[in-house]
């Protein structure tokens, strides 16, 4: 057991914070959406029917858009777009290990069963990262604007207004306002963390270069 703590643990630790953040992000969230019920006369809900709300859904949802449509792009534009220096880039001169061909290593008893196997199931496997972070990122973004549209209806009808269908705020401003604020900060951070990389260091992270190492290498 204590193996498997050590072996998973940065796995364990983030999906902990997540769970924690989850919690967190469920109880006061439950409070505001109550408080906006409040002032319109509208019964508080319960905790469990906050989280099968639209409200709940849509906070959580226009988040995981913006991670897995960050984690998608850097991992797919880092295939061959390149940055002199950071560590988290490959080198512009020289070749790295995850550029070489898997079909070299088909006849390896430890190589993943689709590199043994070969064929359209390696085609598959060799993009399947990007593929599952872009998946990720298209069913967040169409429970985004599910969620979205139910929520706006439900303050547009307490407002006596009409109900939007979901693709009819998928073409809002405020679908959009909600997208694109939230994208603008994650490619801001994943460029802050690629410059940084060059010139700063932190020991013992693989996000890091060596101390030692000069400015102009590049890779981790």
């Amino acid at each position: 057991m204590k193996r498997f703590f050590r072996d998973n643990g940065l796995s364990l630790v983030m999906f902990g914070l997540f769970v924690a953040f989850e919690l967190g992000l469920s109880l006061v969230g439950r409070c505001h959406y109550n408080d906006e019920r409040a002032e319109h006369g509208e019964p508080a809900v319960s905790y469990l029917g906050y989280l099968t709300s639209s409200a709940f859904l849509e906070a959580t949802m226009e988040n995981w858009e913006s991670e897995f449509f960050q984690m998608f792009g850097y991992v797919f534009l880092t295939v061959f777009l390149f940055q002199r220096g950071s560590a988290e880039s490959k080198s512009p001169d020289e070749p790295v290990a995850v550029d070489r061909d898997p079909r070299l290593s088909a006849s390896k008893d430890d190589a993943p069963w689709p590199v043994r196997k070969s064929g359209a199931i390696l085609v598959l496997y060799e993009y399947s990262l990007s593929i599952a972070l872009f998946l990720l990122f298209a069913a967040s973004f169409f429970l985004h604007a599910l969620s979205g549209a139910r929520l706006h209806s439900e303050q547009e009808m307490l407002h006596g207004g009409q109900p939007m269908s979901a693709l009819a705020y998928l073409g809002s401003a405020q679908f959009w306002f909600e997208s694109l604020q939230n994208w603008q900060s994650e490619f801001f951070s994943i460029a802050m963390m690629v410059v940084l990389s060059i010139f700063l260091r932190q020991r013992g992270s693989p996000e890091s270069k060596p101390v030692d190492s000069p400015h102009h290498e590049t890779g981790g």
